[in-house]
């Protein structure tokens, strides 16, 4: 089954991404055919292993037996074939003994793993967050004990952040860390919603855990970053004893399956013993590093399951004949296929507007962070983190909303069977359902948008971002075939600069009120980032069609970027008249109202 677009993939590398100048810079030893090779043999491991395993394992999810998590034999196996493939040390930088792999070729190979099953990909994706943590904040005691054998893949790493009574609210987590002779500390807590915090597919698990020491500052100030492993090590650096970190239940999700999703308990025996990493109350600082990575891959995620949803449903609607054209009235001719009708077809089109200019954006950013590490020039170096942060949340939040929207979509043109466990698609749409959710709510990002990043530096990552999509509009308009898909981009962009101002005023006037509409905010924005995708898209499409020929391949770009610009971003134009206005119909609702 294919689950991802192998030639499309590769055209946004290459043609949309330039990947091949990334490369031309020297800072890799690889070129287009080692990666072309790197991508072969993730696309192999994912079907030997990780297709068949997300069936299997959404059917016979993990158990809690006894205290311990028992699952079905096939994860270790695919999670098993990825790290001995070095996907898992491709993460991570030469020095630390990782392949050092470019991030936006790494992004691209975890792509395809999650188009074929994006739960099993999770425990690599936290494993290198929580390593490069350690990695840029530890001690080279803890580099030496701790990272070299996650960077093997002996151990797997976790982010341990929320508690049952605070959810997304980190400053009233309540775990301790109270500080003991021997430069330890004794920890004691509980955290929820903790993916990949217990199984047996590993030697060892490294929580990153986010606690507070006693007499610290209060809120999110005084929240520091320890390590907190499953078991001690012993003097020879292998595990020993194990922690007092308890796996006190399983929680049963409506999709991601083959990844458990914990609760833990941290020193119920007074036993539990953590690491500090870095300073004292720094801890969220260095853990917001964690969170944006895997933000962006909780944004990759969902495109790759908007994506497998698109080829399942375009496999199904060319083999499946169903009815016939308006206005054949003979019962006796022959039945069309699905994709012969309209409405599949835009069925079709709106899951290939969503998912490929949402790729577009996660490669763009990738090849952000390939570049912030070895840009020497201080200037451009801040230029492109202000641009990375604002994308951001958009990266993470914008695919999980409208992905799942492609899945619902996957749904509808299976029809009955769409939502039968006969086919993959209601499966893809459960999985990408907690995408919205986890790594901070679609809400969340919202008011981190428009309440943080927008303001950020009096404006200067907003206008930074302004002026890379001008330009790329300003070349757009210099191409025949593009010029008139780049102008409604101009025009809502326009919209979007005029808007932000107006909520920027009400932000400095009253903050509750200036955020109500944070979340349709986050859609806009969101909305004009994807369409600036479609006309960098479209470019490369051009500059392809002149080297290359005409083909469906390119004539299908241009066709699924009219769509995007006529029926999609056509939408910002009643969001921004909401936005100018700051609606408050929701903030003026009174709670007993409901």
């Amino acid at each position: 089954m294919t689950t991802f677009d192998r030639d499309d993939l590769i055209f946004q590398l290459f043609d949309v991404a330039q990947l091949e100048t990334l490369l031309a810079d020297g800072e890799f030893d690889l070129d287009r055919t080692g990666v072309e090779a790197i991508l072969d043999t993730a696309a192999q491991i994912a079907v030997d292993h990780f297709v068949e395993g997300g069936r299997i394992l959404d059917e016979h999810e993990p158990e809690y037996v006894g205290g311990k998590v028992v699952m079905h034999d096939i994860v270790k196996r695919a999670v098993d074939a990825h790290k001995e493939a070095g996907f898992i040390a491709a993460g991570f930088d030469e020095e630390h003994g990782g392949m050092g792999l470019p991030k936006t070729v790494h992004q691209a190979a975890s792509f395809i793993f999650s188009t074929a099953n994006v739960s099993f990909g999770g425990y690599a994706m936290l494993t290198i967050g929580a390593g490069r943590l350690i990695a840029n904040f530890g001690s080279d005691d803890q580099k030496a004990r701790w990272l070299a054998p996650m960077v093997e893949g002996r151990f797997f790493g976790t982010m341990a952040l929320s508690e049952p009574h605070a959810g997304s609210n980190l400053a009233d987590i309540t775990t301790k860390a109270e500080p003991l002779e021997d430069g330890r500390y004794r920890i004691t807590g509980r955290k929820m919603w903790i993916s990949g915090g217990d199984h047996e597919l590993s030697d060892n698990i490294v929580n990153m855990v986010l606690a507070k020491i006693p007499g610290g500052p209060a809120g999110t100030r005084g929240i520091s970053l320890f390590i907190v492993p499953k078991y001690r090590l012993g003097a020879d650096g292998n595990p020993a004893e194990r922690n007092d970190v308890t796996l006190a239940g399983l929680n049963h999700k409506m999709g991601y399956r083959g990844i458990t999703n914990t609760l833990l308990n941290f020193g119920d025996k007074g036993d539990c013993m953590g690491e500090l990493v870095g300073e004292p109350h720094q801890g969220l600082k260095y853990m917001f590093q964690m969170m944006n990575e895997a933000r962006i891959g909780v944004g990759m995620g969902a495109v790759a399951l908007g994506q497998a949803g698109y080829q399942a449903s375009l496999a199904y609607a060319r083999d499946r004949p169903q009815g016939r054209h308006p206005g054949e009235k003979d019962p006796a001719s022959q039945q069309v296929m699905l994709v012969e009708h309209a409405d599949v077809r835009r069925l079709l089109l709106a899951q290939k507007a969503a998912v490929e200019a949402s790729l577009a954006l996660g490669l763009y950013c990738a090849r952000m962070v390939d570049q912030l590490k070895f840009e020497t020039d201080p200037t451009v170096r801040d230029e492109n983190q202000l641009v990375l942060d604002m994308l951001t949340p958009i990266a993470k939040s914008w695919p999980s909303e409208f992905c799942l929207e492609a899945n619902k979509h996957a749904i509808q043109v299976l029809g009955g069977a769409g939502y039968t466990r006969d086919y993959p698609v209601e499966r893809y749409y459960r999985d990408n359902r907690l995408n919205p959710i986890h790594e901070g709510t679609h809400g969340i990002q919202g008011l981190d948008l428009l309440g943080r990043k927008v303001v950020m530096n009096n404006g200067a990552g907003f206008m930074a971002l302004l002026r890379r999509i001008r330009s790329d509009l300003e070349q757009a308009a210099e191409v025949e075939a593009c010029r008139d898909l780049a102008a409604p981009v101009g025009q809502a962009l326009d919209d979007l600069e005029r808007v932000t101002a107006t909520l920027v005023g009400e932000l400095m006037t009253d903050t509750r009120r200036g955020l109500a509409n944070a979340t349709l905010y986050l859609d806009f924005m969101g909305h004009v980032v994807m369409a600036w995708m479609w006309v960098r898209i479209t470019m490369a499409a051009d500059e392809k069609r002149s080297r290359d020929g005409d083909s469906a391949f390119i004539r299908g770009k241009f066709q699924a970027a009219c769509y995007f610009m006529n029926r999609e971003l056509a939408s910002t134009k009643v969001w921004a008249e909401t936005l100018e206005r700051n609606d408050q119909s929701a903030f003026d609702m009174a709670v007993e109202g409901f």
